[in-house]
């Protein structure tokens, strides 16, 4: 496998990466957590100005016909900001219409999705009550859940689109940790169901989009709390010198440097294995969900306690990131699931 970027994959990182920096403002993050956790003037210029909103899916589906690899470009650069977008949606739920949806629903929601006019959430459970018509159960918790126009749910039984504004759905926004990705509960009584044409291959695309995009997204996180400690360690002076000079705190920053090194290379393992059809995908996909939240979780907990009393307060951009590696930590499987997948691939291999 080839791991570096093409000049086009740079390109399109140069891109995304200034426009997020540029317009994701902790500002503008702030004002869309006080409300329902979305920026919907950012989500709407990416989708429509900067056009990649449909970067992993086919030309011929409306999108931009590029992969997995150019998808975790983007939302490395969106979670460097802690960007208040709907992007998980997007990763798992467009990519699902695409893999296994029919006709009439990509033609109907592959357009919406892609120009940013709906917004769609994903969430698995393991029993749903499908009567061949409607959908009944309580999925809990879903990102976005109360702000989504459109639910993939699946569960061993099958993948369903249900409309947020479908009778029998019932949907309770939650307090939430990281809130620029609000959880919500949905609860479903007898509401109108449309099964996906593939659920299999739904599910899958479902799996894939998801982990890479939360582990992009922690790369980006983990990146840019390192970069911003580097920062504040070359200005804060302390006994003289700047405290960045001392051995200790040298040494933290090291550490954060070699896990973000390889929670880098984890990313692009994965996606190119996705995009290639490797057969170490799945693995790929396992490791870089399971590191890549964990280095981003140990980063963010470093950039609070090497920023000293400042990162602890409300103030302080420390804590966005810190509430966001923690909330990716236990989305889409844990990293003891996500590991024990990987130790079962691997012992079957040497079996």
């Amino acid at each position: 496998m080839e791991f570096a970027f093409t000049e086009e994959q740079a390109m399109i990182a140069e891109t995304a990466k200034a426009f997020f920096a540029e317009n994701a403002t902790s500002e503008r993050t702030r004002k869309a957590m006080a409300n329902d956790g979305v920026d919907r003037e950012l989500w709407a210029n990416f989708c429509t100005e900067l056009g990649l909103s449909g970067v992993g899916i086919d030309e011929a589906l409306g999108g931009a016909g590029l992969g997995m690899v150019e998808f975790a470009i983007i939302a490395e650069a969106a979670g460097a900001q802690v960007a208040a977008v709907p992007m998980l949606g997007l990763a798992m739920v467009a990519r699902a219409l695409a893999a296994g949806g029919s006709d009439a629903q990509k033609a109907e929601w592959l357009p919406k999705l892609i120009s940013g006019e709906a917004i769609a959430a994903c969430e698995g459970m393991p029993s749903l009550d499908f009567d061949g018509a409607t959908l009944t159960g309580v999925i809990d918790p879903v990102p976005h859940g109360a702000v989504a126009d459109l639910f993939v749910f699946v569960s061993p039984q099958g993948a369903w689109i249900v409309r947020a504004d479908a009778p029998g759905v019932a949907i309770t926004a939650h307090t939430t940790m990281d809130q620029t990705r609000p959880f919500a509960r949905v609860t479903l009584d007898k509401a109108a169901a449309e099964p996906l044409a593939d659920a299999g291959a739904a599910i899958a695309a479902i799996h894939q989009g998801g982990w890479i995009c939360l582990a992009a997204e922690a790369l980006g996180g983990a990146q840019a709390c390192l970069d911003r400690t580097v920062a504040y360690a070359k200005e804060r002076i302390q006994f003289g010198r700047p405290i960045g000079s001392f051995q200790a705190y040298k040494h933290r920053l090291a550490d954060m440097m070699i896990e973000i090194e390889q929670a880098r290379s984890a990313v692009y393992w994965a996606a190119c294995a996705a995009d290639e059809g490797a057969e170490d995908a799945a693995m790929a996909l396992h490791a870089a969900k399971s590191f890549c939240a964990d280095t981003y979780f140990m980063c963010a907990g470093n950039m609070i306690q090497l920023h000293g009393g400042i990162g602890f307060t409300w103030e302080h951009d420390a804590h966005l990131f810190f509430k966001r590696a923690r909330s990716i930590q236990t989305m889409l499987g844990n990293g003891n699931m996500h590991r024990e997948q990987v130790a079962m691939m691997v012992l079957g291999e040497a079996a």
